[in-house]
């Protein structure tokens, strides 16, 4: 999907033009998404990238509507936006499945060839031979969720739901529904503020987080998986923020960098809960466990790898000041 420009936009030009202009091209996006999505039929590739555009743009519009909500018609910006946030998370899970094996499996390839991981005690060679059948059971796991996220996928573009959503952007492309008074309004009296509201939330999501060692932070707080949640709150949060200032035709190369190492949190957060939950299936043998353990501490060392590449991208640089 093209990416928005980031032609300067003065602060007296009108709330209404601006939104307006940055949700029809994102409706457009949408739509030759969609239309992407139903010419490439069998070929996977094609359909996978036609579904990363329709979700980028899903994710645009919505995100877009709850920042800049009280410019539109209220009650109509709530009910796309519940429909788009149901449309890009359907899309996205067959995607994410994939995604996850193809991540675990090149993480078991390299771990079972390194000299610097010990076997446990007495069972030499155990992370080689583990690592082939644990592959085995996460690929049976992964592709039976793919495979299920798949027809779910299948299934809500055959519905009568989707297509109702289909219907709502394609008038969104032509005509946006404004509030007459609000959308009257400059940009910078309107759209700024709202868009510093969306940054405040996301800085006080990030002052929310737990101490991590190697931060500026003085004290780091022990390993917890639980705090995952707070992160994956910070990155939909900063999705939303980055949104708001490509509506404004500011540049968002900070936050979109800032935005790729939360992504990569996610994927090794949610990597390292597969490889766990495999872990406990019923009588797998202990050379399996092993090699599941292994894979599990090697993704959790990419989420604090990640979690500091954050720090570094967005904790220590200048703050962004909304003009």
């Amino acid at each position: 999907m093209a990416q928005p420009n980031h032609d300067p936009i003065t602060a007296t030009a009108d709330a209404g033009d601006v939104l307006g202009t940055y949700l029809r091209s994102q409706a457009t996006a949408f739509l030759r998404g969609l239309r992407l999505h139903e010419e490439s039929g069998a070929d996977a590739a094609e359909g996978s990238d036609a579904a990363r555009s329709l979700r980028g743009a899903a994710r645009r519009i919505s995100g877009s509507l709850a920042t800049f909500r009280v410019v539109t018609e209220s009650s109509w910006a709530d009910g796309l936006r519940t429909e788009l946030v149901w449309l890009s998370s359907t899309l996205a899970d067959e995607h994410a499945y994939a995604a996850r094996l193809a991540r675990l499996m090149d993480a078991l390839h390299r771990l079972s060839g390194s000299p610097e991981l010990p076997a446990p005690r007495g069972t030499a060679g155990a992370l080689t031979v583990g690592s082939a059948r644990a592959g085995a059971l996460l690929e049976r796991q992964l592709t039976l969720a793919r495979t299920r996220a798949h027809s779910a996928t299948l299934q809500a573009l055959g519905s009568s739901r989707f297509h109702a959503v289909a219907d709502a952007v394609a008038v969104l492309a032509s005509e946006v529904p404004l509030d007459s008074v609000a959308a009257r309004g400059r940009v910078g009296d309107v759209l700024v503020p709202l868009a510093a509201v969306a940054e405040t939330r996301l800085s006080a999501a990030v002052s929310a987080l737990p101490p991590r060692g190697g931060s500026a932070q003085a004290a780091p707080s022990p390993y917890n998986a639980d705090h995952d949640g707070l992160w994956h709150e910070v990155r939909r949060l900063l999705r939303v923020h980055r949104y708001a200032r490509e509506a404004l035709g500011e540049d968002v190369s900070r936050p979109a960098a800032a935005g790729e190492a939360l992504d990569r949190h996610r994927d090794a957060a949610e990597a390292a809960a597969a490889s766990a939950t495999a872990a406990r299936t019923p009588r797998i043998a202990p050379a399996t466990a092993y090699a599941l353990g292994v894979l599990h501490a090697d993704q959790r060392h990419e989420v604090e790898a990640a979690r500091l590449d954050f720090d570094h991208l967005w904790l220590r640089e200048p703050a962004v000041t909304p003009r």
